[in-house]
């Protein structure tokens, strides 16, 4: 077991040596960044203005690990995350705008309008889903890793899976489970725990008995680390550490990224649970003025390059926005596609008030 960090430094990671990281990929990380931040504060600003409906969980403050856990990650890998997943889709290369048109239920959404903001999935990507259930997504992750050990032999090439989690999930019994297993079966999966510190409003000292998550996976011999997830290097870096054990020795991981969000556990949480002093304290964490400001100092960015990163990713999310009230709503009759992966005989696609019976007298369509 170790541990990169006891706590998110007050710091943030302002003195780490960007060391020979090519400078395209830092300005690249910051333009994710950047354009998380956009899509989560408009996304936002469409969920007040009734245009999402539904729950929305945002990404504020999450930046850094969401851009470094998904750097970490190969297009052959497979991701399975929470509902606060907008930013991780994003990175995966899902376009802003088929994400932005899911929140708003339209047609054109990447899950076809059907999941909304906190069931997005994409099979191209290997998104496979953001789960509304507290830890739902861990026991079919850790099939999916299992599924893997019979496709192809262990090694650098070989896929992997990634399951987010919060740290409020910690603590239901699928996570233990699952963790059991992936330890016994020698399971090519790294679970994630993103701690905000809030279990919803509840803080993880007054829920856990071992507050210190990471330490958790010592209990089934797998390895853990916590990383500071203001420092998009060092989750990347921690999480590529632990993908490749994954791979290569088929040894499951845990790891841990302190990563304060910004805002309430969902758009509609005034977060009163946090003092005002709290509150100001975190936003001096702020990652994305951070990384900004450590980039310029480094001689990697200026104020021009950075502004102009900051417009374009501006004006995705507002073609984001467009493209999402101009697509179309789902139709009715496309209501029954999709409820099973392969055709089931005598299952009913009746509409609300559609007749039992047809003028005909015949049944209609899937009624035995």
């Amino acid at each position: 077991m170790t541990s990169t960090t006891e706590d998110r430094p007050e710091s943030g990671a302002a003195d780490r040596n960007f060391g020979t990281e090519p400078p395209e990929r830092l300005r690249d990380y910051y333009r994710q960044m950047t354009l998380i931040r956009a899509f989560e504060l408009r996304a936002s600003e469409m969920y007040r203005r009734a245009k999402v409906g539904g729950y929305c969980h945002l990404n504020l403050g999450e930046e850094a690990t969401v851009v470094g856990l998904m750097a970490a990650l190969e297009a052959r890998d497979y991701l399975f995350t929470t509902y606060r997943e907008h930013g991780y889709a994003l990175c995966r290369g899902i376009g802003p705008g088929p994400v932005m048109a899911e929140l708003f239920g339209k047609a054109t959404g990447v899950s076809g309008g059907r999941g909304g903001s906190m069931h997005l999935f994409d099979l191209k990507a290997r998104l496979l889903g953001g789960y509304g259930i507290v830890g739902g997504q861990i026991p079919p992750a850790t099939g999916a890793a299992l599924a893997l050990t019979y496709r192809g032999e262990p090694g650098p090439d070989a896929e992997a899976v990634m399951c987010l989690l919060g740290d409020g999930t910690t603590n239901i019994g699928s996570f233990h489970e699952s963790l059991n297993l992936a330890a016994i079966w020698h399971l090519p999966i790294v679970y994630v725990i993103v701690n905000n510190r809030l279990g919803m409003g509840t803080t993880v000292e007054r829920a856990a008995a071992e507050p210190e998550l990471y330490k958790r996976g010592c209990s089934y011999r797998i390895p853990g680390e916590r990383v500071d997830g203001d420092d998009v290097l060092a989750v990347r870096d921690a999480a590529r550490a632990a993908l490749t054990r994954a791979r290569t020795e088929r040894r499951p991981g845990l790891l841990e990224a302190m990563s304060y969000r910004l805002r309430g556990h969902s758009v509609v949480d005034p977060a009163t649970y946090r003092s005002k002093e709290e509150t100001a304290r975190l936003r001096t964490l702020d990652p994305l003025p951070a990384f900004r400001s450590r980039l310029i100092d480094a001689g990697l960015l200026d104020e021009a390059a950075a502004a102009a990163i900051e417009e374009s990713t501006e004006q995705q999310v507002s073609e984001a926005v467009a493209f999402a009230d101009d697509s179309p709503d789902p139709k009715v009759e496309d209501l029954f596609r999709h409820v099973y992966a392969t055709p089931v005989p005598n299952t009913s696609t009746r509409l609300p008030a559609d007749p039992v019976v047809t003028e005909t007298g015949t049944a209609q369509e899937g009624i035995a």
